[in-house]
């Protein structure tokens, strides 16, 4: 595991954590490694300090570093980040509308293409998807949307 600087084009800096630097390469190009401040998907990496194991004793864990910014912040922008990977997923999903709960069943059993899809469904419905072990995510309207 390979802990990477990294910034984005907003100049957000933040790490990452990758099995190699090979996979953050594959991982970036297929836009799967976003910022968590703004979900900006153009992601760079920074200069980051090695580790050199001499092999005399095993390091200890690097003591955790603390944040300038208040925690109330943090889980903002956590929050924010998880809200623009799920309009993300919306944006590259299939709408089928009215169709959504029968298409995610479709799906889901086999009898239709694995895809990502988006649609209407109630609340009901919703809950019977679920207990049906049917993942179903609310994906919020993009910011143009809102305004």
């Amino acid at each position: 595991m390979i802990v990477l600087n990294l910034c984005c084009d907003h100049e957000h800096l933040f790490e990452g954590w990758f099995g190699s630097a090979a996979a953050f390469e594959a991982q970036r190009e297929r836009g799967q490694v976003v910022c968590p401040v703004c979900g900006s998907a153009s992601i760079s990496r920074r200069p980051t300090a090695p580790y050199v194991n001499t092999g005399s004793t095993p390091p200890l864990a690097p003591a955790p570093r603390p944040s300038s910014r208040p925690a109330t912040v943090r889980q903002m922008d956590a929050v924010a980040t998880a809200v623009a990977m799920l309009r993300r997923f919306g944006k590259e999903s299939e709408d089928v509308g009215e169709r959504f709960v029968e298409e995610a069943r479709r799906i889901h059993y086999g009898e239709s293409e694995a895809r990502n899809i988006k649609g209407k469904a109630s609340h009901d419905d919703v809950g019977e998807l679920i207990d049906e072990g049917i993942m179903v995510l609310p994906v919020p309207p993009d910011d143009e949307a809102l305004h």
